[in-house]
C-alpha cells in the first residue's frame, strides 16, 4: 500500500488498514457466503445467527409483566374472601350462593396464569440436576395447590390459597423487575454488517457505471466511491485522491488520505472527493469479516454465570426436601400419619420458599440499573454490572474514549514580539476556506478565545503543503514542515525547540508565517478529554490497575500514558490483535474491564469479563458491552466499579436476611418447639415470609443512598 500525506504536516502516514494480516489467514466460517461476493448487511448478519443464539429475555420480561398483572387481579377475591384475611381485619364480605368456591376457583386460575410458567423454567433445571429458584418456586406452589385442593375435600380446612396466590404474585413480580435489568439479546453482528452499503456503482469496461448488489460484485471489479459514500469492498485506489475516515475499523481519529495505490477497507467512508476503487478482497477475505468473526467467538466463549439467589435457591431446595422428609418421619413417629403430619409437611415447604428470596436479587439489581440511568451509565447485562465489583484492570481504548477523538490546538508557542492571540486569529483567518480537520481544529480554537479574525485575501491551498492568504497586504502561511521546505524560511530556536518537543510526543506542528518570517507554531493533536486524568487517578485509589490500547504510535501513546498517569500503554495495536491482548490479560489471571468506542473494540469489549462502551462510539461497539457510558465520561467507569460494590454488598444482605428467615421460620414450620408448646402455623408463617419481604424491599431502598465519584 503507498503512504499518505498529510497536507499540512507533509508527513507519511501509514494506515492501520496496510497492515491487517492477508486473506487467506483468517478462517473462512461465515456459512452461506461465497466465496468472490461480499455479504450484504442482511446476508452477513443471518449467516452469523447460526452459531449465534441468545436467550429471549426480552420475551421472558413481557411474560412475566403481562401474568403479573392478571394474577394481582385475580388475586383480590381469593384475599378478601380468605376467612383468615377477615378475622385478622375484622371484616366480612357479601355471602351468595357459590361464593365459597370463589377462594378455591380463582387461586387455582392464578395458579394456571402465574404459576405453570414457572413449572416450565424448572424443567431445564431438573434436567440438569441443577436445581435453582425455578425448582424451589414450583415446589412451593405445587405443594401449596395440592395440599389446599386436598384439604377442601379430605378435611374440610382451608389450606394455603391466599398464601399460594400471593406467593405467585410476588414471584412473578419479582422476575418482571429481574428481566426488565435484562437486555442480553446482543445485536453487535448486525449493526458491523450495516456498515456495508447494500450497493455499489461499478464501472464498465466502457467507463459506464452501473448500480448493482454488493453481493454481485467480483475480485478486480472497478467501483465508484462517491464523496460521503461506504466503500462497498476491501480494495486499492486505482483513480483519484481523497480523506478516508477509518475510525470505524481502526479507531484512528485522523481520516487517513488515499491516492493511487492506497488501500482501502469495505465499511470505512470516503471523504469529499471521488474515488476508483479495484476490488481486491470480498466476503470472508474482508477485515471487516475478520471483526465480525471475532465479535461472534468473542461472544461464544463468554460463560455463564449463575446469581447468588439461584444457588441460594438450588441449597434451599435440598435443605426444604430434607427438613420435609425428617418432619414426616417424626411426626408420624410421634402422632402416628394423619392430616396434622401431612399439615405440618406443607407449612415446611411452602415457607421453604419465602417471598423475600424471589426479590432479594431483583430489586437490587431494579435499583442499581435504575440508580446507573440515572447517573448515565445503561446497563445491558446484569452480569457486566454484577462482575465489575471483582475488576482489578481496566483497559482503555485512547481515540474517543480517554481523548474526545477530535483535533485540537493543544498548546502554541510565538516568535518574540508576537502574542498568542495575534499568531492563533491569523492562522484561523487563512484556515477560514479549508475543510481540513487541522483547519477546523485552528477555527474551533479561535472561536474558543473569541477572537475577531482579520479579512482575507487570495485564499489558496498548497498541495501537500498547507494554504495561503493575503491579510492587509501581506502574505500568510499556515502548513507543515513541507512549508518551510517550499519557503526555506527560518524558523527561532525557541519554536524549533518547540517544534521537535511536538513531535516527539506525536503531536502535529503546524507553522504560522508571515512573508518569510516565523510567526508562530502550533501543536495540533487528539484532544485528552479533561476527565480523564482523574478517573485515572480514582481507579488507583480503588486498587485497579489502568492499560491503554491504541494503534497509535509509540510516541503518541508513551506522551499520553505519561499526562495521566496510565501505569502501561500497548500501542500500535492492530484491530484484530485488541482482543488478544485482553484474553492475554485474562490468561494472566487478571480480571479486566475494556472501555472503547469502535468497532476494533467490539471483539475486546466482548471478550473482557466487563465491556464498556463510550456512548457517542458506533453502534456497533455499545451492541457488543454489557455496560455504555452514556455521556461518554471516562470517570463513570470509577461510578460502575462503586456501584457494582454497593449493589453487591445489598445482595449480600439481603440473601442473608431472606435465608436467615429459613434458618427460624424453617425449624419452627418442623416443629423442633412443639414439646414447649410452641408451633408456627400456617398464618404465622405467611405474617414471617410478609415481614421477611418488607425488610428485603427497605434495605434494598438504602441503595438509593449511595454516593459516587463525580
Amino acid at each position: 500500500m503507498g503512504n499518505s500525506t498529510d497536507p499540512h504536516t507533509g508527513h507519511e502516514h501509514i494506515p492501520q488498514a496496510d497492515a491487517a494480516p492477508p486473506a487467506h489467514s483468517m478462517p473462512h466460517d461465515m456459512h452461506g457466503a461465497h466465496a468472490g461476493a461480499t455479504p450484504s448487511p442482511q446476508h452477513a448478519a443471518g449467516a452469523m445467527s447460526g452459531a449465534h443464539a441468545h436467550t429471549d429475555h426480552a420475551g421472558h420480561e413481557d411474560l412475566f409483566r403481562r401474568r403479573f398483572w392478571i394474577c394481582l387481579v385475580l388475586s383480590v377475591p381469593v384475599i378478601l374472601y380468605s376467612p383468615m384475611i377477615q378475622e385478622w381485619f375484622g371484616f366480612t364480605m357479601p355471602a351468595f350462593p357459590g361464593s365459597d368456591w370463589i377462594v378455591p376457583v380463582f387461586a387455582l386460575i392464578v395458579f394456571v396464569v402465574g404459576g405453570i410458567p414457572f413449572l416450565q423454567m424448572a424443567m431445564p433445571e431438573l434436567k440438569n440436576r441443577q436445581p435453582g429458584m425455578m425448582t424451589l418456586i414450583s415446589l412451593a406452589i405445587l405443594v401449596a395447590l395440592i395440599y389446599s385442593i386436598a384439604a377442601i375435600f379430605v378435611a374440610n380446612g382451608e389450606g394455603f390459597f391466599w398464601e399460594l396466590v400471593t406467593l405467585i404474585d410476588v414471584m412473578l413480580l419479582g422476575h418482571w423487575l429481574e428481566m426488565r435489568s435484562v437486555r442480553q439479546a446482543s445485536r453487535a453482528l448486525d449493526a458491523l454488517a450495516k456498515l456495508l452499503p447494500d450497493t455499489a456503482e461499478r464501472i464498465g469496461p466502457d467507463g459506464a457505471t452501473e448500480i448493482v448488489p454488493v453481493s454481485a460484485l467480483r475480485i478486480d471489479d472497478v467501483v465508484l466511491v462517491r464523496p460521503g459514500a461506504s466503500i462497498p469492498a476491501d480494495g486499492r485506489v486505482v483513480e483519484g485522491r481523497s480523506q478516508v475516515s477509518e475510525a470505524m475499523i481502526t479507531g484512528e481519529s485522523k481520516p487517513v488520505d488515499k491516492e493511487i495505490e492506497s488501500k482501502v477497507v469495505a465499511g470505512t467512508i470516503n471523504g469529499d472527493a471521488s474515488l476508483r476503487v479495484q476490488v481486491s478482497a470480498l466476503g470472508d477475505a474482508t477485515m471487516l469479516a475478520g471483526i465480525m468473526r471475532l465479535v461472534k467467538q468473542a461472544e461464544a466463549s463468554k460463560s455463564s454465570t449463575q446469581l447468588l439467589a439461584d444457588r441460594a435457591a438450588g441449597w434451599l431446595f435440598y435443605v426444604a426436601l430434607g427438613a420435609a422428609a425428617i418432619t414426616a418421619v417424626a411426626w408420624t413417629v410421634v402422632i402416628g400419619f394423619n392430616v396434622e403430619v401431612v399439615s405440618r409437611v406443607a407449612t415446611v415447604l411452602v415457607i421453604s420458599c419465602p417471598h423475600a428470596l424471589g426479590l432479594a436479587i431483583p430489586l437490587v439489581i431494579a435499583i442499581t440499573t435504575t440508580l446507573a440511568a440515572r447517573t448515565g451509565i445503561l446497563v445491558r447485562d446484569r452480569r457486566a454490572l454484577a462482575q465489575a465489583r471483582d475488576i482489578d484492570t481496566v483497559v482503555f481504548d485512547k481515540t474517543g474514549t480517554l481523548s474526545t477523538g477530535q483535533q485540537g490546538v493543544v498548546d502554541i508557542a510565538v516568535a518574540e514580539g508576537i502574542t498568542v492571540d495575534r499568531a492563533l486569529a491569523l492562522a484561523a483567518a487563512v484556515e477560514g476556506d479549508s475543510e481540513h480537520l487541522i483547519a477546523r481544529a485552528i477555527r474551533s480554537a479561535a472561536q474558543a478565545q473569541k477572537l475577531d479574525l482579520p479579512a482575507v485575501t487570495d485564499f489558496a491551498a498548497l498541495k501537500g503543503r498547507g494554504v495561503r492568504g493575503m491579510v492587509n497586504g501581506e502574505e500568510v502561511l499556515v502548513g507543515g514542515p513541507r512549508l518551510l521546505e517550499m519557503t526555506r524560511s527560518q524558523i527561532p530556536a525557541s519554536l524549533q525547540a518547540f517544534a521537535e518537543r511536538t513531535n516527539a510526543e506525536g503531536q502535529s506542528a503546524i507553522y504560522v508565517l508571515q512573508g518569510e518570517r516565523a510567526m508562530a507554531a502550533l501543536a495540533v493533536a487528539d484532544v485528552i478529554r479533561p476527565e480523564s486524568a482523574q478517573a485515572v487517578k480514582r481507579l488507583h485509589e480503588l486498587g485497579v490497575k489502568v492499560i491503554m490500547l491504541t494503534g497509535d504510535s509509540e510516541a503518541v501513546a508513551a506522551f499520553v500514558a505519561k499526562e495521566l498517569g496510565i501505569d502501561q500503554y500497548i500501542a500500535q495495536v492492530l484491530p484484530e490483535n485488541k482482543d488478544q491482548h485482553i484474553s492475554a490479560l485474562q490468561s494472566a489471571g487478571k480480571r479486566v474491564a475494556m472501555v472503547g468506542d469502535g468497532v476494533n473494540d467490539a471483539p475486546a469489549l466482548t471478550r473482557a469479563d466487563v465491556g464498556i462502551a463510550i456512548g457517542s462510539g458506533t453502534d456497533v461497539a455499545v451492541e457488543s458491552a454489557g455496560i455504555i457510558l452514556v455521556k461518554s465520561n471516562p470517570l463513570d467507569v470509577v461510578k460502575i466499579i462503586e456501584l457494582s460494590r454497593a449493589s453487591y454488598r445489598k445482595m449480600v444482605e439481603n440473601l442473608l436476611w431472606a435465608t436467615g428467615y429459613n434458618a427460624v421460620a424453617i425449624p419452627l414450620a418442623m416443629g423442633v418447639l412443639a414439646p414447649w408448646g410452641i408451633l408456627l402455623s400456617p398464618a404465622i408463617g405467611a405474617v414471617f415470609m410478609s415481614v421477611s419481604t418488607i425488610i428485603v424491599a427497605l434495605n434494598a431502598q438504602t441503595l438509593r443512598r449511595v454516593k459516587l465519584t463525580g
